[in-house]
């Protein structure tokens, strides 16, 4: 069977419209900073919140979405993210602004294992080529929403970002006429556990591993998203300089895992996911070594050592549980992204005491 290409084209790009409202919060952090007075502890909790409510939710999505044949977790995920995303900039204490970035965060917990679920559907035999296409949607996606919103922020101000949601909604409108309805598993039957039982079967001890590894590398990866525009901007960056920063290290992510995907399907996914997860740590470090103009290289490396075992993670586990796509995919994004982005506040209240960088030295080295 081929690769349709048409349909694989609408997912990544549903993907990218939402994960571009999802990119605005962490390089804004900054600016709330100054606005509302946030210690990082506080960033911390908001980071935390934001991965918590994958952790919870997208679990619990997958399990529906290989249940039911509906459409409703993706129309309802994205009308979440592109509204209350926007309303972040109107949120005049850190109360409403959790509570928008959490409404904002359900949401895109929401529609991620829908999607997701139905990318094998249409790779044809390049299951994890096609994955790495869909997995560029969202990683572009945070290349570029922190180049756009922080230079929109810096020219009309904070208060200005609701207007962002009218290009979002306009493409929801869209999406309505043009995404194919998910496909059921025939696990309608089965409640939660028995529908989890049924889908990793023999193999989840090994789909076990590969969570392990996603959650380890999700950790260090978000405690690095979530500070590393903040101890830049510290040091002397600017917001914009913080953002273009943070976007190479998402770009280059995109290209890693494009590449990757590429790789995989001819030598195998298993050296491909281990190296790159095995050099993330030693490109971390480098990149805190780095100074000056020197720090976007950095980025770039370190991004894409990242970033890179995402969709090989996300693919051989579907792989290994064909019955349960959404599910084990929201294991592998939602439930290790959001586990291990909940250890966020934690970081936060470290870096209070001791400082954003030391802190992230020690996690790249520990990694």
């Amino acid at each position: 069977m081929s690769v349709n290409l048409k349909i694989l084209f609408i997912l990544t790009l549903i993907h990218f419209i939402g994960d571009f409202y999802s990119s605005f919060l962490n390089p804004l952090f900054p600016v709330f900073i100054n606005k509302l007075g946030l210690t990082l502890t506080q960033v911390g909790v908001i980071t935390g919140t934001m991965r918590l409510l994958a952790f919870i939710i997208q679990p619990t999505v997958g399990y529906f979405a290989d249940r039911y044949q509906t459409r409703l977790f993706i129309f309802a995920g994205l009308g979440l993210v592109v509204t209350c995303i926007p309303l972040t900039g109107i949120a005049p204490n850190f109360w409403l602004l959790l509570l928008f970035v959490a409404l904002g965060s359900t949401g895109s917990s929401m529609f991620h294992p829908s999607v997701t679920g139905m990318v094998p559907l249409y790779s044809g035999s390049k299951a994890g080529f096609s994955m790495s296409i869909f997995n560029t949607g969202g990683t572009l996606a945070f290349g570029i929403g922190p180049l756009f919103i922080t230079t929109y922020v810096a020219t009309l101000g904070l208060s200005a970002l609701p207007f962002t949601m009218l290009f979002g909604l306009a493409f929801i409108c869209y999406f309505y006429f043009v995404i194919p309805c998910p496909r059921s598993e025939g696990l309608n039957r089965a409640g939660f556990f028995s529908a989890l039982r049924e889908s990793l079967g023999d193999v989840w001890k090994i789909i076990f591993l590969i969570w392990l590894t996603m959650f380890l590398r999700a950790i260090v990866g978000q405690a690095f998203l979530t500070f590393m525009p903040v101890l830049y901007v510290q040091e002397g960056f600017t917001v914009v300089q913080a953002g273009i920063i943070y976007a190479l290290f998402i770009v280059a992510g995109t290209f890693s895992g494009l590449l990757s995907g590429h790789i995989s399907d001819r030598v195998g996914f298993k050296p491909v996911f281990l190296g790159s997860f095995l050099l993330m740590g030693p490109a971390l470090w480098l990149l805190l070594q780095l100074e000056g103009y020197w720090v976007y290289l950095g980025a770039i490396i370190a991004g894409s050592f990242v970033l890179a075992p995402l969709p090989l993670g996300v693919t051989m586990a579907q792989k290994l549980a064909p019955k349960g796509r959404s599910m084990v995919a929201s294991l592998m994004m939602g439930f290790a992204y959001g586990l291990g982005g909940a250890i966020s506040p934690l970081v936060g209240r470290l870096a209070d005491s001791f400082s954003i960088r030391p802190v992230l030295t020690f996690m790249a080295v520990i990694r």
